[in-house]
């Protein structure tokens, strides 16, 4: 594996006022072309004055569909898929660049402009079960560049009606079927198209992009090319990514190559049932032109193994390689214990992470679906903020959250944002979906946000949160039962329990009231804590009142002779680590919870509701026994299972692939889910030991719980306030940890015998 080589982002914010001042100065211009085909949109602009005497230049520009943005034939930026997909009916981003030297240091007089636009998230075949949804018919951009020249002289150059336009190479492109680019269509063929002004960019939408954008990042070389038994071409590049096959080829004038992506292989073959609909194909047209080097940057593909047809002569490792894409999060950890299963447990995860964290976390990257589940990423935010720096990409969403909650008719959060399945733009009706607020997938709104404060301690950014919060907590309270209880009605719940039906992931063993109402207890909970974070008393009062109301009905009906109603792991884990249960009841509770995980000899029991809580209510109430065998199984169902059938991202089901190798004949199955994988974030804070004892790591918390199977463990975390580190190892019976603290943070250690020791910045070495 070797990384691309990428140059710093030359992506600029400034004042929202200078850049909508500019994009005033330009028209969005749009174009009548087939709906799959791409667009050129381009101009020679002649400059004012000499290159030379360019001080400065920057380029602001958005979209409908997604864009590339050239000066002189050369991209303005490595960012792929702008402007990133929101919900577009109230924030559209737009990008500002840095484009100083491209113009400066170009030839000539003359500054060539264009961009590539395709359909993107923005229209096509692009939503969910066949109801694809349609933002609206124009696909086109909206691009202004200003010139500064050294005598203070300025220059600007927008898009307008009198720019051209015309077919291009990339004949046809959709995010879940693939990308087909004829490469004759390179020099000859193109068909010039009417540039006419849009009406679908409404100025009032624009919103300055927050987070960096989508890029190439690793790239991966073939591990291995062959033959299946029906005689097709299959290359494996050993690791289940996001991203495509980038392609260099020789050969006769129209000769097609086609390339299907799948995750796995069943029998030998490409697995693609999991796919569903979607194609997942692209076709390469040669130009006999010499070599000529393709790449799909208008689809995206989750996969592993590629099939090659049609190749002209004998397929190299050299002549492909798969590129990684992602949004440009910066990895803020490193981890590496002695359980070799647990290090690849650890790696799947951050796998997972980069192949669903492209434009918005989305549930899957390969089948035709790849949407914002609220439910995945409420499970997996705390991991998700330990693993990388995502501060930016998860509070642009949380706005798009707040948005979508704040248009819908209840205020119901919805089970996606950005959703673009509501009635007015799909092509079909999906019932499923037209249901009221979801426990654990609405509570997004407050879980979310809370990982991002204990991450980063932002309390700007918590602020920017509140309202969506509220907007949820409001939403729910019609929903109450007379009981007081969110006992009524659907609830997906601890969805993928791995004791339900393949055909009925819902049908969990945990009562949906449980869930629902202590879910929803711990976003009440939030919010009062928000609200007196910020300052708003009498915010902070109601909620109070709200939260004690809903613990007292949950303790009256679900809490009842050393039990909890529906008696499984999931029922305990949250009474216990939502704080429905009073201190001398965390015994009996947690007792239990140790009984259940013991009874099914370690296996997970527990869905996306109980997951990501199971192994905590264990180790903070003294069973990190059970915890770790639990962690440490490797029998179907649990974390390390996928891994003995040589998994390399979390699965979404516990047996997306059955023991025999068989995909799961359930009509939902992804191999790259990260929900799963919240465990991480207990494997970060338990085993390796790091925790916040404040928001944002003020104050840090080293704990380390040591258990049977792992020997030694080390991490590091690049926190706001610096670089912490930890390493512990038992030996001997001598348990030893050397923890690294930032220079003049405070920091309380935790040993495994209970002595506590105060530290401040610095190396120290303890042991017990």
């Amino acid at each position: 594996m070797r990384a691309h080589g990428s140059r710093e982002s030359p992506l600029v914010k400034t004042a929202v006022a200078d850049d909508l001042a500019l994009l005033r100065d330009a028209t969005f211009i749009t174009a009548d072309a087939d709906r799959d085909a791409a667009v050129v949109f381009h101009t020679a602009a002649q400059l004012d004055q000499d290159r030379s005497e360019v001080s400065s230049a920057v380029a602001a520009s958005t979209g409908l569909g997604i864009y590339e943005l050239s000066l002189d034939g050369a991209p303005v930026s490595e960012d792929l898929f702008a402007p990133g997909w929101t919900s577009y009916e109230w924030r559209l981003q737009y990008q500002r660049y840095d484009v100083t030297e491209q113009v400066r240091t170009g030839p000539g007089q003359e500054l060539e402009i264009s961009a590539l636009v395709g359909n993107g998230w923005y229209r096509g075949d692009f939503g969910f079960g066949g109801a694809n949804s349609n933002y609206g018919e124009e696909i086109g951009v909206l691009a202004a560049l200003r010139i500064t020249y050294r005598d203070g002289a300025t220059q600007v150059i927008g898009t307008s009606a009198g720019w051209a336009a015309s077919t291009c190479d990339v004949v046809e492109h959709s995010i879940y079927h693939g990308q087909r680019i004829d490469a004759r269509l390179r020099t000859e063929g193109t068909t010039a198209l009417t540039v006419r002004a849009g009406s679908e960019l409404d100025p009032d939408r624009l919103t300055p992009q927050i987070a960096e954008g989508v890029r190439r990042h690793e790239v991966l070389a073939p591990e291995k090319i062959w033959t299946s038994p029906s005689g097709k071409t299959l290359v494996d590049f050993g690791q289940n990514l996001v991203g495509w096959v980038r392609v260099r080829a020789e050969g006769p004038a129209g000769t097609e190559i086609v390339l299907r992506h799948a995750e796995v292989l069943e029998n030998d073959e490409l697995g693609t049932r999991p796919l569903r609909s979607a194609r997942a194909t692209d076709t390469f047209v040669l130009s006999g032109e010499g070599v000529d080097t393709f790449e799909p940057t208008f689809t995206f593909h989750g996969f592993r193994y590629a099939e090659v047809s049609g190749w002209p002569g004998e397929l190299r490792a050299e002549d492909l390689e798969a590129v990684v894409v992602h949004s440009a999060i910066r990895r803020t950890f490193d981890f590496e214990c002695s359980e070799p299963l647990v290090n690849q447990l650890v790696h799947n995860s951050v796998w997972g992470q980069k192949g669903n964290f492209l434009a918005v976390p989305t549930d899957c990257p390969q089948r035709d679906e790849r949407l914002g589940w609220t439910g995945d990423i409420a499970a997996y935010a705390a991991t998700s903020a330990f693993q990388f720096d995502v501060s930016d990409f998860l509070h642009n969403w949380l706005l798009d959250l707040a948005e979508e909650g704040k248009h819908d008719e209840h205020g119901y959060v919805p089970v996606i944002v950005p959703n673009n399945l509501k009635p007015n733009l799909i092509q079909k009706p999906l019932p499923f979906l037209d249901m009221p607020s979801q426990a654990v997938w609405a509570d997004a709104a407050a879980w979310v946000p809370e990982a991002l404060w204990n991450a980063y301690g932002d309390r700007d950014r918590l602020a920017a949160h509140y309202p969506g919060m509220v907007g949820h907590v409001e939403s729910v309270i019609p929903l109450l039962s007379e009981t007081g209880l969110w006992d009524e009605g659907f609830q997906l719940a601890d969805w993928l329990d791995p004791d339900a039906p393949p055909d009925d992931p819902a049908a969990a063993k945990a009562d949906t009231g449980v869930v629902a109402t202590a879910s929803f207890y711990r976003s009440v909970a939030f919010t009062e804590k928000t609200a007196r974070e910020l300052g708003l008393t009498d915010d902070a009062a109601r909620w109070a009142e709200l939260a004690q109301r809903l613990r007292a009905a949950f303790r009256e009906h679900y809490v009842a002779d050393e039990r909890v109603t529906s008696d499984c792991a999931t029922v305990y884990a949250l009474a216990i680590c939502f704080g429905l249960l009073e201190e001398n009841e965390l015994g009996w509770a947690a007792g239990r919870l140790a009984e259940l995980v013991a009874e099914r000899d370690y296996r997970v029991t527990t869905g996306f509701a109980g997951t990501p809580f199971v192994t905590w209510a264990l180790s903070e109430n003294g069973h990190a026994d059970v915890a770790y065998k639990l962690l440490l199984e490797k029998g179907c169902p649990s974390w390390l299972y996928p891994i003995t059938m040589g998994a390399t991202t979390i699965w979404e089901r516990w047996d997306s692939m059955l023991p025999d190798g068989s995909i799961n004949p359930g009509e939902m199955t992804s191999f790259n889910h990260y929900a799963l994988g919240a465990v991480a974030d207990w494997i970060y804070q338990v085993v390796a030991g790091i925790r916040a004892a404040e928001p944002g790591y003020r104050r840090i918390r080293i704990q380390p719980v040591p258990g049977e199977g792992i020997d030694w463990a080390r991490t590091g975390y690049d926190s706001r306030v610096g670089r912490i580190e930890t390493a512990w190892r038992n030996e001997g019976g001598q348990f030893t940890l050397e923890v690294t603290i930032p220079e003049g943070v405070p920091a309380d250690v935790v040993l495994p015998d209970g002595t506590t020791h105060e530290v401040t910045g610095g190396t120290h070495t303890f042991t017990a």
